[in-house]
């Protein structure tokens, strides 16, 4: 008999056997098996999952948020305006003393030329002849600068003064500059705000996150009973 024909012995295929077992069971083995082949091993380690940051949403604002908002909240009825000075339209510029023993209405507002400011600006330009009867001025303020007030008055025709507070000093004053949040977004903005003045020089009432429609029409009923 050939040596290629010639069949192996029941104790050789019994060993053989019991040594693919072996190899299987063996931890050894299998860790061998996986490094060859590429695979992972089945034993699992314990790993503690991290949650994954949204940006912006779950980050705490910052100490410089928080300053405007306790500014904000520090305008009250009854305390004395603020003092300013600072640039309008037309190059001149406008201070709280020009209006002394005067009635003064300010209306903040966040963007020249946006749908709502120039809807409210238009408002309270067209009310400008009765505010000047209550014995009330008005003045329109953002943080635009003078050439962009000049082209929001050309633009629209606009009567009402429109002074422009680059540095934000007026707004923040009159807590109108302030923390804002859009679509899950935090960031510093101008806050919609109007303020009335008496002719004594103190706020006589402030309105926060002005509604646009119907607003310019109550502060004039309020600037008439004041």
């Amino acid at each position: 008999m050939s040596k290629k024909t010639r069949k192996k012995s029941p104790k050789s295929s019994r060993k053989s056997a019991t040594a693919k077992s072996a190899s299987v069971r063996s931890p050894k083995a299998t860790k061998a098996r996986a490094a060859k082949t590429g695979r992972t091993t089945t034993t699992k380690s314990k790993k503690t999952a991290v949650p994954s940051r949204s940006r912006g949403s779950q980050t705490a604002p910052s100490k410089a948020l928080r300053r405007p908002l306790a500014k904000a909240q520090a305008l009250a009825e009854g305390a004395k305006a603020p003092a300013f000075r600072l640039p309008r339209d037309g190059g001149e510029s406008v201070s709280l003393s020009d209006f002394a023993g005067r009635k003064l209405v300010v209306f903040f507002y966040p963007r020249a030329d946006t749908p709502g400011c120039t809807r409210e600006a238009i408002d309270f330009t067209r009310l400008r002849g009765e505010f000047a009867a209550a014995g009330a001025a008005v003045l329109g303020v953002s943080a635009d600068p003078v050439k962009a007030q000049e082209a929001f008055r050309d633009k629209h025709r606009l009567a009402v003064p429109l002074i422009s507070d680059e540095r934000h000093e007026m707004l923040d004053a009159y807590g109108a500059w302030g923390e804002k949040s859009l679509y899950g977004r935090t960031f510093m903005g101008i806050i919609r705000t109007t303020v009335l003045i008496g002719a004594d020089g103190r706020v006589a009432r402030v309105w926060r996150n002005v509604r646009v429609d119907g607003h310019a029409d109550e502060v004039l009923a309020a600037a008439r009973a004041l």
